[in-house]
């Protein structure tokens, strides 16, 4: 069947079977940890009073103010932080405090029948999408790729953050937002809206792109035959995201999805005078190529007013609309 614009709806293989955590109720204790980088007093304090005025209450982990060159001390302790979340009781999520790097390191070092066994909600973006893909792929674990804590909760973020995490239902729409939609676009951006129009359905699978090429050929990234992948970057030379694109796509990753929804990728501008596309050009060759739904401008990731997305969930997605559309509560 085809839709708008040409496209086709192409629907998702059968899902492995998923663990969902349980939902969130205000009060309930979260765990703060930091996968990747080095956090300071200043950065925790912020973490805390946004955590706490979201109606939570926090329990540092035990290594979160390690520090191992830039990253929030060795391999070793910040597993150690993610297990001890894990297995307290009562602990009911497990955020993270910043993005950075370093996250994909520990993935050899979990427990991955631990962490399915004491399911947990788990939120951050950036480079915590390692994490998100490997819980998924190992563990078979829902996790979500929201607002770290020391982010600002914007009342868009705080919105989804609730509807996703708090107030389980059948169906929920993520919507674009419309203030980033007003911002001033950088140079060579597509304007928000469809690249190629059509509806998709599918588990979610994705976030931020270096992360998802990076653990391509890995064992953590989960089969992306038939989901909606979502990727968004930010700070990257075009040539650069067209070279990740480009992997994914050889790799079967976008090549195999049935739609793919891009994020804004602020700052991704060229560094230099050399000659080369815009980020408009290379995604239009990219979505040609493919022949999927696409969409640019989803409120994902390295942006103030962000959606909550959960990975392996079953969604809708109509890049007409840009409105990723949850057709399953995410939590239990």
């Amino acid at each position: 069947m085809f839709l708008a614009g040409g496209a086709r709806a192409v629907s998702a293989a059968p899902r492995v079977a998923l663990r969902k955590p349980p939902r969130l109720r205000d009060g309930d204790l979260v765990g703060l940890v930091s996968p990747g980088g080095v956090t300071d007093d200043a950065l925790l304090q912020r973490c805390v009073a946004n955590l706490e005025g979201f109606g939570l209450r926090v329990k540092l982990g035990r290594n979160v103010r390690a520090a191992h060159g830039g990253y929030a001390g060795t391999v070793a302790q910040r597993a150690e932080d993610l297990h001890a979340m894990f297995a307290d009781r009562e602990v009911r999520a497990v955020w993270a405090a910043r993005g950075g790097s370093g996250t994909s390191g520990l993935l050899p070092h979990l427990d991955y029948g631990l962490l399915r066994a004491n399911a947990k909600i788990v939120v951050g973006y950036s480079d915590m999408t390692a994490l998100h893909l490997a819980l998924l792929a190992r563990a078979g674990l829902v996790s979500f790729h929201g607002p770290v804590a020391s982010s600002r909760f914007s009342d868009f973020s705080a919105t989804f953050l609730r509807a996703v995490l708090m107030d389980p239902r059948p169906r929920l729409e993520l919507l674009p937002s419309a203030e980033d939609d007003a911002e001033p676009r950088e140079a060579g951006h597509p304007a928000p809206g469809p690249l190629r129009a059509g509806i998709a359905q599918g588990p979610l699978l994705g976030g931020n792109l270096s992360m998802v090429a990076a653990l391509a050929g890995t064992p953590y990234l989960p089969p992306a035959a038939g989901a909606i992948v979502f990727l968004e970057d930010v700070q990257e030379s075009p040539y650069r995201i067209d070279r990740m694109l480009t992997q994914l796509a050889q790799g079967g990753v976008t090549s195999r999805a049935s739609g793919i929804a891009f994020g804004y990728f602020r700052k991704c501008v060229s560094s230099d005078d050399s000659p080369q596309l815009t980020l408009a050009q290379f995604l239009a060759e990219q979505v040609a190529a493919l022949g999927k739904p696409a969409a640019f401008g989803l409120a994902l990731g390295h942006i103030p007013r962000q959606v909550t997305i959960p990975l392996g969930i079953r969604a809708r997605f109509d890049a007409g609309t840009r409105v990723i559309t949850l057709l399953e509560p995410a939590v239990a």
